[in-house]
């Protein structure tokens, strides 16, 4: 147990532990910050009733068909005035009595005015006497996993284990090359290989914390399901915090100044923040940078996070986001090695 204690790798690795917990700004940002987003989205996108749309009629007729919808609430009003309504935004849709049927007046770039325009129609049908073809009924369900919270959550857990792992390296580094300390480092009998090592290791330390803190959040307040096994969730997060870091080191592995390292990391985070599907699903890109989204690590860890929380896949089905995650692993740890600079 001593030697361990004595070893310059358990030595540097206890150094960035220390270091992390004396900047507060960090524990917000990785703690904290993570949890009041997730808390404004659940709140901004939580389960609630369907909204009651405002419309408007030109005769009273049509406005007691359409308050006869419990979807719809109407006022009657002419047509200059239902227009002007229409401009400022007051109402969705303006049905037209005319002499041939009704003409319906809305905004179909709208999807509450379409919505409105739908369940118009039918309330007027209905009044005329029109009868269903078929007799229909609702099944209304309200599953967890199917919630906006529950896509985002694995996305917003994704995000945070990159922020952290790339800014808390890549800034260390940049600020000990700035101050000298990396020229010492390397004076000394300390193995190289060990020095960078040191940061993926404390990585994983503040992981079990940084997780934990988060998903219980999710689960105790929102109850945001795990439906895949725990222990491959902790793989697959450990494997992403791991994937960063690598990246992390390697932006840092050059740059001379915290000016500079800053504009590397957010030219790296930048794409990952648009395309990887934090906040919806990357599939809405045009199939033709389709692979260019597959191949970011960040799409990787999001989509596996999902695959296992609320889909339940295990590990055997992950192979692929595994598979590209393991290579952001690999590959930028291996030339960090090689072009690291120590002055």
């Amino acid at each position: 147990m001593s030697s361990l204690r004595e070893s310059s790798l358990y030595q540097l690795t206890s150094m960035r532990f220390r270091l992390f917990l004396r900047e507060p700004e960090a524990l917000f940002w990785i703690f904290i910050f993570p949890i009041l987003l997730a808390v404004g989205l659940g709140i901004a996108f939580r389960n609630r009733p369907a909204d009651v749309l405002q419309a408007g009629a030109t005769s009273a007729q049509l406005t007691e068909a359409l308050n006869s919808d419990k979807g719809l609430t109407a006022a009657t009003m002419d047509q200059a005035e239902g227009t002007h309504e229409l401009a400022t935004g007051r109402i969705l849709l303006l049905a037209i009595q005319g002499g041939g049927g009704v003409a319906y007046k809305y905004d179909d770039t709208n999807p509450d005015a379409r919505l409105a325009r739908l369940l118009a129609d039918r309330a007027i049908q209905k009044a005329a006497g029109q009868k269903e073809a078929r007799q229909s009924s609702n099944d209304l369900v309200h599953e967890t996993g199917a919630r906006y919270i529950d896509f985002v959550v694995p996305g917003l857990l994704g995000m945070n284990l990159m922020g952290s792992a790339i800014w808390g390296l890549g800034f260390s580094i940049v600020e000990a090359r700035q101050k000298k300390l990396l020229k010492r480092f390397v004076a000394s009998p300390m193995p190289r290989w060990q020095y960078l090592a040191s940061f993926l290791l404390s990585r994983l330390v503040v992981l079990v914390i940084e997780v934990l803190a988060f998903l219980g959040f999710a689960k105790l307040v929102f109850g945001v399901p795990f439906r895949g096994p725990l222990w491959e969730l902790g793989i697959l997060c450990v494997l992403t915090s791991l994937s960063f870091s690598a990246l992390g080191l390697l932006i840092a592995s050059r740059a001379k100044t915290t000016e500079a390292v800053s504009g590397l990391m957010n030219l790296a985070m930048l794409p990952m923040w648009i395309l990887s599907g934090i906040f919806f699903s990357a599939t809405r890109f045009p199939k033709l940078i389709q692979p260019v989204v597959q191949s970011l690590p960040l799409t990787a860890a999001i989509d596996a996070l999902r695959g296992n929380m609320l889909q339940g896949m295990g590990l055997s089905h992950l192979g692929g986001p595994m598979t590209v995650l393991a290579a952001w692993l690999v590959v930028p740890f291996l030339i960090s090695l090689r072009i690291f600079r120590w002055r």
